[in-house]
């Protein structure tokens, strides 16, 4: 069974339309790349309520080497509310990806312990 053609006169927009797609895709995929290459990026990898006034919040930033990195760790409650915070300055060095530890004091048992940012100093 042979494929159906186009009707005549339309092949031009058929073209038009396959460069306007694949136009579109490049650009969506240059503003994605654009948008976090180079970018401060983190994880939380793991907390531990130590007590009824602190917790122990590990995570790892991803950030340009070179570069100085502030991050908000926060403490939050059973109602997530921020019982604790505490701002951590990770020094610039020449590895781009630095693991962290910090334990955050509260104001009230907290249940868990999470990176809120990251910024460039």
């Amino acid at each position: 069974m042979p494929l159906p053609r186009p009707a005549p006169g339309t092949g031009r927009w058929w073209v038009v339309g396959i460069v306007g797609i694949g136009l579109a895709t490049a650009l969506a995929v240059w503003l994605g790349l654009a948008n976090s290459v180079g970018r401060v990026t983190w994880v939380d990898t793991g907390y531990k309520v130590v007590d009824d006034r602190s917790v122990r919040v590990e995570f790892d930033v991803h950030r340009p080497s070179g570069e100085a990195v502030t991050c908000q760790v926060n403490a939050l409650d059973q109602s997530f509310g921020v019982v604790g915070t505490i701002e951590v300055r990770v020094p610039a060095s020449a590895e781009r990806s630095v693991h962290q530890v910090v334990v955050v004091r509260t104001a009230a048992r907290a249940v868990t312990g999470t990176v809120k940012s990251c910024d460039p100093s």
